[in-house]
């Protein structure tokens, strides 16, 4: 009996160790190499976020809470794109794409929008399989915060004035 409540105990500060560790960001990495596909068809890497703050989502059309952060996504990426900052959306590979077409043109959603296909994106960010999960890239195209589930948005913006900021 002892050994199965040291056993749970472990499991759990394991458990949390790992919560704790995502949810206050895992330090600096820098940001895998990826070729997100665009709605327009057209490709955006890795590669083309050096210089910009970035805002990668990794959503669902049938994910209530990402429909529900999306208008504050919307908000956040209008309040700071003229200062250098840049959005993301990848809409997860079970999505079928004319969902993910419809909702970003019903919206109008002003950043861009991929759709992983594949799953190739999703692996290669950490292998994301829980919706909505967001990373944070500063202008060196390092990973400074990731989220699982919707951000504190108050928390969040000033993460994003500390980054632009940053020379």
């Amino acid at each position: 009996m002892r050994t199965k409540h040291a056993a749970m105990a472990l499991a759990l500060a394991v458990f949390v160790g790992v919560g704790a560790w995502v949810a206050w960001g895992a330090g600096k990495s820098p940001a895998p190499e990826s070729t997100f596909v665009l709605l327009d068809g057209t490709h955006h890497t890795t590669a083309n976020m050096r210089g910009r703050v970035t805002l990668v989502n990794f959503w669902a059309t049938s994910c209530t809470t990402c429909v529900a952060e999306m208008p504050e996504l919307v908000a956040t990426h209008q309040k700071y794109q003229a200062q250098g900052f840049d959005t993301v959306a990848v809409a997860m590979s079970y999505d079928p794409p004319s969902y993910v077409v419809n909702f970003a043109q019903t919206r109008k959603l002003p950043f861009k929008v991929a759709i992983d296909n594949t799953g190739t994106v999703a692996r290669a960010w950490g292998d994301v399989r829980l919706t909505p999960t967001t990373y944070i890239v500063n202008k060196r195209g390092e990973i400074v915060k990731s989220y699982i589930g919707a951000p504190q948005f108050d928390e969040l913006h000033r993460l994003i004035e500390k980054l632009l900021a940053e020379t």
